[in-house]
């Protein structure tokens, strides 16, 4: 769907191979349309899995796959290159300001603080600790941002608050290619933690008593959260609520805590959520396009506060 009426018969025909009536709609399909759909269902399955294994990691069901502090370290390069540019030469400006200069900084601030959180994780025996450490990277990030952004211009505030509403389209093949691969490798990681998951749900020390080699397991969680959530906001941008919100609809629709069934249900639900969240984007007819943010802001609010009322009510039983 999009601004652009297409019948659903010549969108069929497109991706099967059939003819088209015309060669533009073809275009729009394959180039355009085809490419933020699976753009969509990986920013999906990716924040929605993160969330998951966060949450059980931390035993905190507020917890989020940009916990870290990944997602503040990806908008800090972005803000070092997009509020810093006035300050570069004309070409080096443009090079940096480009698509994959942006993607590489992003890449390089989730990687710098994601080397930050692998430091300190291994010098704390404590799993809260280290929420805490990626909480105050987070703020630390967070707080040069705002730095960078009050001396900017209006025109670098505005090309960084437009990277910060997320945005599915407008990716190349090879770009989808790089990130589905980033994230098969955190899926796969994900898998083999499957076991150690739900012997987490009773806490770390029964885990260990069941023979899991915790730390092993921890360093693993990270690394493919950080693979996912990472790769997914330098392509992306921080995508809000997704990764929260989809493992508690899982939860609630499959009604089990047993991660082997939860795992497909959360890639799914947060494949099939990020599609919807993109088709109310892009309505039919319609030139305009609101953030993805804001639409999974709306979907996944909603969700978190009924949760903190659930779990009021149960505290007061």
């Amino acid at each position: 769907m999009g601004s652009v009426s297409i019948p659903f018969s010549q969108v069929f025909n497109s991706l099967t191979g059939g003819e088209v009536s015309k060669t533009t709609w073809e275009y729009i399909i394959i180039n355009y349309r085809l490419p933020k759909a699976v753009m969509a269902i990986i920013a999906g399955m990716g924040l929605s899995l993160s969330g998951l294994l966060m949450q059980t990691l931390f035993r905190n069901p507020m917890a989020g796959p940009f916990v870290l502090g990944l997602s503040s370290g990806a908008s800090l390069g972005v803000a070092f290159i997009i509020l810093s540019s006035g300050l570069l030469p004309g070409f080096l400006a443009g090079v940096f300001l480009s698509s994959y200069g942006i993607i590489l900084a992003s890449t390089l601030g989730s990687l710098l603080v994601l080397l930050s959180v692998l430091l300190v994780a291994q010098r704390l025996r404590n799993t809260m600790a280290i929420l805490i450490v990626g909480l105050m990277f987070g703020s630390f990030t967070g707080a040069v941002v705002n730095v960078l952004t009050y001396f900017s211009t209006a025109q670098q505030l505005q090309k960084f608050t437009f990277w910060a509403m997320g945005n599915l389209g407008g990716q190349e093949w090879s770009n989808i290619i790089i990130l589905a691969v980033a994230c098969t490798i955190g899926i796969i990681l994900a898998a083999v933690c499957i076991k150690p998951l739900n012997a987490l749900l009773l806490g770390e020390r029964y885990a260990k008593s069941m023979g899991i080699d915790f730390k092993k397991v921890r360093f693993i969680i990270i690394i493919s959260v950080s693979l996912m959530a990472g790769g997914i906001t330098a392509f992306a941008g921080p995508i809000a609520f997704i990764g929260l919100a989809v493992p508690h609809m899982a939860k609630l629709i499959f009604k089990t805590s047993d991660h082997l069934v939860l795992f497909w249900a959360t890639l799914l639900s947060g494949a099939v959520i990020v599609l919807i969240c993109d088709i109310i984007t892009q309505l039919p007819g319609n030139d305009l396009t609101l953030p993805i943010n804001a639409v999974t802001s709306i979907v996944g609010a909603p969700v978190v506060i009924w949760l903190l009322l659930r779990k009021r009510k149960m505290n007061y039983n």
